[in-house]
């Protein structure tokens, strides 16, 4: 299910490295020699817009697929419409979702040149898991129910509040150059979310058994706190993880479930804007990039011939953003 989703995201960043490599420029054209990655990175894109709930927009390029579940949220009097589906059911799971949409906005901020050059820069939980899984239908006619589950202040899940808040300011940058009122709306809603996480602090079991915290929410704190700053140049976000980097260990997974890889990237890119305090954070980023790379002499991770990982997605190609 998010493995599916981290998959495509990974397609989408490692498509875009392709065709930001020089190497691959030939008279003008972004293509890499025996590989259309253009094409390739049309697909992983379009593989969203066919995950797309509610009502759906006019160019929609997915055919096939019709509005759904627009009354997400009634039960609760709220507006949950809209959103992704998990791959391949009708469940919208938060934490994960939130995710992808972290990463796809980061591939929008680093590469938005490479995105623009093929025309791909625009393109970019509510239900209940056991009964929707015991009926495999399009969403378009579904009928099953259509639970919320949510977290408060009593029943908190720091790690799906920070998620969502590192979403939304990664997005509040990718949109702040082109609709400036929706980014800074995206951006106060981020803040609102790191507050609430971070005050209100909880393991997320919302998801279980489908999606259970094993990493703790730590990750997310700092994962979150890192996006902020880069949105908003806010020197308590600066702070926040500077006085807690002792969160931060040397990991070799970046996933759905530990963000650590992710922060110490973003904020190692700091490092060597000046921020000398980070170097911690450098000094973890450069462990990660060690036990992925796979030439590497501490390369901990066993891989298939396609330079896949067995497991989890482990996206060497951060090496590349700083």
């Amino acid at each position: 299910m998010a493995s599916q989703k981290v998959l495509i995201v990974g397609s989408v960043f490692l498509c875009v490295l392709a065709l930001s490599n020089p190497l691959d420029v030939e008279d003008g054209e972004l293509c890499a020699v025996g590989f259309d990655y253009r094409d390739a990175l049309r697909k992983a894109i379009l593989f969203f817009e066919g995950q797309r709930s509610g009502k759906l927009p006019a160019a929609q390029r997915v055919e096939w697929r019709g509005d759904s579940a627009l009354n997400d949220g009634k039960l609760e009097n709220v507006n949950l419409i809209g959103g992704y589906y998990d791959a391949g059911d009708n469940v919208k799971f938060g934490w994960p979702m939130s995710f992808t949409v972290s990463l796809l906005s980061w591939a929008a901020v680093e590469y938005q040149k490479e995105l623009s050059s093929v025309k791909q820069f625009g393109q970019l939980r509510v239900g209940d898991g056991s009964s929707d899984h015991n009926c495999w239908e399009r969403p378009e006619d579904m009928d099953t129910p259509r639970t919320l589950y949510k977290i408060t202040s009593s029943q908190p899940g720091t790690e799906a509040a920070a998620e969502s808040a590192a979403a939304l300011a990664a997005a509040s940058i990718v949109y702040k150059g082109v609709q400036s009122n929706y980014s800074t709306r995206l951006l106060h809603q981020a803040e609102s979310l790191f507050e609430f996480a971070d005050k209100y602090r909880g393991s997320y079991q919302g998801s279980c058994p489908f999606y259970c915290s094993y990493s703790g929410y730590q990750d997310e704190l700092l994962w979150a706190a890192a996006w902020l700053y880069k949105a908003s140049g806010a020197s308590r976000y600066l702070k926040y993880v500077s006085s807690n980097q002792g969160w931060s260990s040397a990991v070799s997974e970046f996933s759905w479930d530990l963000k650590y890889a992710g922060a110490q990237v973003l904020l190692a890119k700091e490092f060597f804007a000046g921020k000398q305090k980070l170097k911690k954070f450098k000094s973890d980023a450069d462990s990660f990039v060690c036990a992925v790379m796979p030439a590497s002499s501490s390369k901990k991770l066993q891989t298939t011939p396609g330079s896949k990982s067995a497991g989890r997605i482990m996206p060497s190609y951060f090496a590349n953003t700083y």
